[in-house]
């Protein structure tokens, strides 16, 4: 009977690790870039192949790989705002089908890299409208604008090259300046909200609200995808969270050093508690820390202080163009990164190329194993 009992429990022991193991290895081919499913999809259709692209593109404006992150992200989106979820859709479309069609790289276009810029040109030209929701002459400048942002993405990566940086936001921050520009609050067919400086004084301001600064955190998270809702924003860092949990803390860690400098800078409350002050900084975070450059306790310091660095970029960017209506966009966080990639010195030996950026955790074990490589060779050769 004793016997009996132990094999029953033992068999049971067995049954659970079996299932961990079986869920743990789920989660893992869910998780990081998923490049096994772009074998699978080489066979498969067209329409199917635009879809996976498509939700890499969406993942590819908080900086992830992942169709199932941007199909987290696209959700949220529509939880947020239907209206803004279809701009999104629309655009990350009109920017992949028009690489398809100028015969843009397959690998480049199949990545998502040439749809991110057009969603977010217009989930802003949404945002700032002024015309409300479902305002279907919207659809044509969100049309050409995302389709423009293609030739400016593939010109510019071109001249960036030979630096081995990449084109990132900056066809998208273009873009959306120009499309503002052209318009304004009382143009007849697009006007938009003008946009007030984070520093202008607030008449009968208020005592901050502690809740409201903390509540603006992962907020600045979904401001990246100009989303100023709760819960669509934590759905979209369990997205991240999916991608790589090391880039999810460093996007919540950014957001909170954004917020931080905020308040040393004594901007309007109102862009501390919908996390305008957080979006900036959190890119900047999540660009050193683990993307562009390989994990450390060196770079994580370091994101730390470009996570500042963006923010207070911001701050100053958005006065500057506050002035005249204008948005920032996330100008300082584009301009940080470029910065901070062209750096020499001992920082340099963590630099990622370009073209073999992986998920954070993806390319610490690469660069462990490169180095592992490096010191045989050299202990190979010594005499």
């Amino acid at each position: 009977m004793w016997i009996e009992t132990k094999t029953e429990v033992e068999k049971a022991s067995r049954t659970r690790a079996s299932f961990s193991r079986r869920v743990l290895n789920g989660l893992l081919l869910c998780s990081g870039d998923m490049e096994h499913l772009d074998k699978y999809m080489k066979d498969k259709s067209f329409v199917l192949q635009l879809v996976v692209c498509g939700l890499r593109a969406v993942a590819r404006v908080i900086l992830a790989n992942n169709p199932l992150s941007g199909g987290l992200i696209l959700a949220a989106l529509y939880w947020a705002s239907p209206w803004q979820g279809l701009l999104g859709t629309l655009g990350v479309l009109a920017s992949t089908l028009t690489a398809v069609i100028t015969g843009q790289d397959s690998a480049e276009v199949a990545g998502g890299l040439h749809g991110f810029n057009g969603m977010l040109v217009s989930l802003l030209m949404g945002e700032f409208s002024s015309a409300g929701d479902w305002y279907w002459w919207l659809l044509l400048p969100v049309f050409l604008g995302s389709a423009t942002c293609v030739f400016l993405f593939s010109g510019l990566s071109s001249f960036l090259d030979r630096w081995d940086l990449p084109a990132a936001v900056f066809p998208f921050n273009i873009i959306i300046i120009l499309y503002l520009l052209c318009t304004g609050p009382e143009h007849p067919y697009f006007p938009h909200h003008s946009v007030k400086p984070p520093g202008a004084l607030e008449p009968n301001a208020t005592e901050l609200i502690a809740l409201q600064v903390i509540r603006g955190i992962p907020l600045g998270v979904g401001q990246i995808f100009a989303c100023g809702d709760l819960g669509p924003s934590l759905l979209i860092l369990g997205a991240v969270f999916l991608y790589s949990p090391l880039l999810a803390v460093h996007a919540l860690l950014g957001s909170a050093v954004g917020t931080l400098t905020g308040l040393s800078m004594a901007v309007r409350h109102e862009s501390l508690y919908s996390g305008l002050s957080g979006f900036n900084g959190a890119l900047g975070c999540m660009t050193v820390g683990g993307l562009f450059f390989t994990f450390s306790l060196w770079t994580h310091l370091f994101a730390i202080a470009s996570a500042f660095f963006s923010a207070y970029a911001d701050i100053a960017l958005s006065n500057l163009m506050g002035t005249v209506g204008l948005p920032a966009s996330s100008w300082a966080a584009t301009l940080v990164a470029t910065l901070m990639l062209l750096l020499t010195g001992s920082l340099a030996a963590y630099r990622i190329p370009i073209g073999q950026v992986r998920a954070p955790e993806r390319n610490l074990r690469s660069r462990s194993q490169w180095e592992a490589g490096n010191t045989e060779e050299r202990e190979s050769t010594d005499v």
